[in-house]
């Protein structure tokens, strides 16, 4: 695949307009090309539904204390429902878990007209297309990791709190801060892994968790009381209990 390069700046000035221009957005062939070709294949589970299958936009606050990254959209969960986390296991952990620690509104996320609420918090992705197995390529997280840099940027005025969820997102979740102009420590990767820096007189602090994928969930090696206690953690860091 021909990399097109970064996408160019943009005019957006807020997190609505950000989120109409990733939907709108093309730039990789081969993730627009699977993105719709499961939209019209799909699964025999979910033959009946119209999916979504475009880029999918960030979901929650739009002056969020806490910022939580996630890889990209499942392709039968939020390329299907339209909302990132949603349709699927890792977003019935995800979503669980924060109404347990009191910051969303109910426990599951099943449609974008499920009445889902977050409390003083937003939730993105590296990469805002479906890609295939789930590894989207270091062009694709490339071409859109300015989105990600402009999100954070935009709500850099309320954001206290990072939370990546995976390997992926905690390297694309430091990157884009660093090109924001924020000096961090380079810091491995692990559940529960942490680091700090200023922003002004604001101290700042990224949370590394294991993403709730079947893959980690199944073995064990992400469970509940982990997920749960990681985000009241972070929750609390950022002041929202």
């Amino acid at each position: 695949m021909e990399w097109l390069g970064p996408l160019p700046p943009k005019a957006a000035t807020t997190l609505p307009l950000l989120n109409k221009e990733i939907i709108a957005c093309t730039k990789c062939p081969r993730l627009v090309d699977w993105r719709e070709e499961v939209a019209v294949v799909k699964r025999k589970s979910y033959e009946a539904e119209k999916y979504w299958g475009r880029p999918v936009p960030s979901f929650g606050s739009d002056t969020p204390k806490l910022m939580i990254v996630g890889l990209a959209p499942g392709a039968h969960g939020a390329n299907r429902t339209g909302r990132i986390f949603t349709g699927d296991s890792s977003g019935d952990w995800l979503y669980a878990a924060l109404h347990r620690v009191g910051i969303a509104k109910i426990p599951t996320s099943t449609s974008i007209k499920d009445g889902q609420a977050l409390r003083d918090t937003r939730i993105t992705c590296a990469v805002h297309c479906a890609p295939p197995d789930n590894k989207p390529s270091t062009i694709e997280r490339d071409t859109c990791a300015p989105f990600l840099t402009q999100e954070f940027e935009l709500a850099s005025g309320s954001t206290r709190t990072y939370v990546a969820l995976g390997s992926f997102a905690w390297s694309s979740t430091i990157k884009s801060l660093r090109q924001l102009g924020h000096t961090i420590e380079t810091t491995k990767f692990a559940h529960a892994s942490q680091v700090t820096f200023k922003s002004g007189d604001v101290r700042i602090t990224i949370f590394g968790c294991y993403h709730p994928s079947q893959q980690n969930t199944f073995t064990g090696k992400l469970t509940k009381p982990m997920l749960e206690s990681l985000l009241a953690k972070a929750a609390k860091a950022a002041g929202i209990t």
